[in-house]
């Protein structure tokens, strides 16, 4: 799913930087793809529960699986919602605001890697690691708001762009902030207390 999820999160940048519609509708079948994959990590620790009722360690992994596909299902959709956007920006020229949402993708992906690696490794520490990266999309979020907000009061007629372009940075923040989520039940798993990251 992690892996998915980055390749979905990549091409919908792509599809946006190059104002790509077809490969934006690619993401969307991607998004199917891990949606069916959640499906079956719930349905597959459902029953695991049934029927075997684990305890303490093994429980606190089978609940962090959950919590890991539920926020990785998450960071997906918001991949679709970035080449969604891909639409309404298709005959628009390159805004150099774009490359904050790239350096915003690059460290979103750099987080889902290393929170994988975290919940196969059962690292805290590596979890901690990822978490830690949340504070860079949300300085770069800051920043694209502060833009648009100019780029609204210089050219109020890019109105609807300009809003859009905050919304798209608005899904890599609400990224970032799932896959701290993550990294706080990997901890979680491993150390059996509910630590809060980047609060």
């Amino acid at each position: 799913m992690a892996r998915y999820t980055i390749e979905a999160l990549n091409k919908a940048m792509v599809a946006f930087r190059t104002r790509d519609v077809e490969l934006a509708k690619e993401v969307k079948k991607q998004d199917a793809l891990i949606d069916s994959l959640q499906t079956q990590v719930e349905d597959e620790i459902a029953t695991i529960i049934a029927t075997q009722q684990p305890v303490a360690t093994d429980l606190r992994f089978l609940l962090c699986t959950v919590k890991m596909a539920g926020e990785l299902e998450r960071c997906a959709d918001h991949a679709a919602h970035l080449a969604k956007a891909t639409k309404l920006f298709k005959d628009e020229p390159q805004w150099r605001q774009t490359s904050f949402i790239e350096e915003m993708t690059r460290i979103g992906a750099e987080m889902i890697s290393t929170a994988a690696e975290a919940f196969i490794a059962r690292s805290a520490s590596k979890a901690r690691e990822a978490a830690a990266m949340d504070d860079g999309i949300d300085h770069l979020h800051k920043e694209v708001i502060g833009q648009m907000l100019e780029r609204l009061r210089e050219r109020p007629e890019d109105a609807e762009k300009a809003s859009k372009f905050i919304q798209v940075s608005g899904y890599l923040e609400r990224l970032g902030d799932h896959m701290t989520n993550a990294c706080e039940y990997i901890v979680y798993m491993v150390e059996s207390v509910h630590v809060e990251l980047n609060g």
